[in-house]
């Protein structure tokens, strides 16, 4: 009888849920690898250097503070612009702005399949470039923008007319955005801003910052932090000194605004109400992140897994050692649970207030940056010398991902998110 009914039960679950990704998402991954093949892949092999072993000394301009070459930025245009022209750039926007009303969902299937391809011009996750684009900034202006911004922001940010950071950490307030020192106070219709941001990453060809600052409350108050619009030639606004980091080149430099004058129409959203846009800008970055080192992790298994298969040393191959299978047999489960989490954690955000799933957001942010991470380090192991060499990429994936244990939410953070909404000290709205 007990069997029965969990037979009945199976069945009905069997017609509720479905586990296997919809069919026009499938195929549209075969639309995206078509045209890598035929439109990207060619162009990247014109321009080698960025992608193999001196891919970073190319892409480097060390004489002018590590910034990028103008000729790699140059590059990743061109990839934007064929993959714009294609219909693909644009995937997860509103048809309004010209994309496909792309998923939470889909933008996870697709930001795993194209990590997993490895390093290429399709995906150069070091510049958040990509063939299918990630825009959190046009998130923002389509929720909180005002029409005129919205006019004046959107369209020319995919022609790269308009460009806009991100200003929020500071040098003495990293992870806690409530504690801020930089304010802005209204004189008349103006506002005059003071601010000293850190990892303003963007800034060296930015046009506008999207700057965080005090207007009102006291130190630790959510409410009373403004996001204003700040072009980047305001006078008052100082760029500089760019830090270098593990993977370069950089883009993230100190940024000092002195009395610095904007309009009231410089404000994005609403006043006081800035730290709910950044909200959004960090949920949609995070589990794209995730769903990124997924893939990458993913990319590092498999080439360590062939590896392996090939590499014969003492009369036998790798893989026969248990050294070898064990810990890539662990980060393959990994990789499996993490996926299954991602994809369901992106399904609700299409269907929830992005809110309301911020600790699964984080969840899954945190553990496939860490999966990331081990799987390369792993990965060089498996492969010894040549693993640990620039011939193979598992250093530069390792020094890229290993930021986003910091970046957008220290891990400790994420975790603390966690924490909080399990113990019931923090709302998830």
């Amino acid at each position: 009888m007990t069997f029965l009914l969990l037979l009945a039960n199976t069945v009905v679950l069997e017609n509720t849920v479905d586990f296997e990704l919809p069919a026009d998402l499938v195929a549209y991954l075969g639309e995206l690898d078509a045209f890598i093949e035929a439109e990207i892949k060619p162009l990247e092999a014109e321009n080698i250097q960025y992608f193999d072993h001196r891919r970073e000394h190319a892409r480097t301009n060390w004489d002018d503070e590590g910034k990028p070459q103008q000729a790699w930025e140059d590059l990743l245009g061109e990839m934007r612009r064929r993959a714009d022209a294609a219909g693909h750039l644009r995937y997860a926007l509103p048809a309004s702005v010209g994309g496909k009303d792309g998923t939470n969902l889909g933008m996870a299937v697709i930001r795993e399949h194209l990590a997993s391809k490895g390093l290429g011009l399709h995906n150069d996750l070091q510049n958040e470039s990509s063939i299918v684009g990630n825009f959190p900034t046009v998130m923002m202006m389509l929720a909180k923008g005002t029409e005129a911004q919205k006019e004046e922001f959107i369209e020319a940010s995919f022609r790269g007319e308009r460009r806009v950071a991100f200003g929020l950490t500071e040098p003495e307030h990293g992870s806690d955005a409530t504690h801020m020192d930089s304010t802005a106070v209204r004189d008349g219709d103006e506002w005059v801003i003071n601010a000293h941001k850190r990892w303003n990453t963007g800034m060296h060809h930015a046009t506008h910052d999207a700057l965080f600052v005090r207007t009102s409350g006291e130190d630790g108050d959510a409410n009373g932090i403004t996001c204003f619009l700040v072009p980047a030639d305001a006078p008052g606004v100082e760029i500089g000194p760019y830090w270098w980091t593990f993977n370069m080149p950089t883009d993230h430099p100190d940024v000092r605004f002195k009395d610095v004058r904007v309009s009231n129409d410089a404000i994005l959203g609403e006043e006081g109400r800035g730290l709910e846009l950044a909200q959004i800008f960090v949920h949609e970055n995070r589990i794209r992140q995730a769903a990124s080192s997924l893939g990458a992790a993913q990319f590092c298994i498999d080439t360590a897994v062939a590896y392996a298969k090939d590499r014969a040393p003492f009369g036998k191959p790798l893989w026969l050692n248990q050294a070898i299978q064990f810990p890539l047999a662990e980060l393959q489960t990994e990789a499996a649970m993490l996926r299954a989490l991602i994809h369901k954690t992106a399904w609700q955000m299409d269907r929830q207030h992005h809110m309301e799933v911020t600790d699964l957001v984080s969840m899954c942010n945190y553990r496939a940056n860490r999966l990331v991470c081990n799987a390369a380090d792993q990965a060089m192991q498996t492969c010894g010398g040549m693993g640990y060499s620039r011939h193979m990429p598992f250093e530069h994936i390792y020094r890229h991902h290993r930021r986003y244990r910091i970046t957008e939410g220290a891990e400790e953070i994420q975790i603390r998110r966690v924490a909080g909404i399990m113990f019931g000290k923090t709302a998830k709205r």
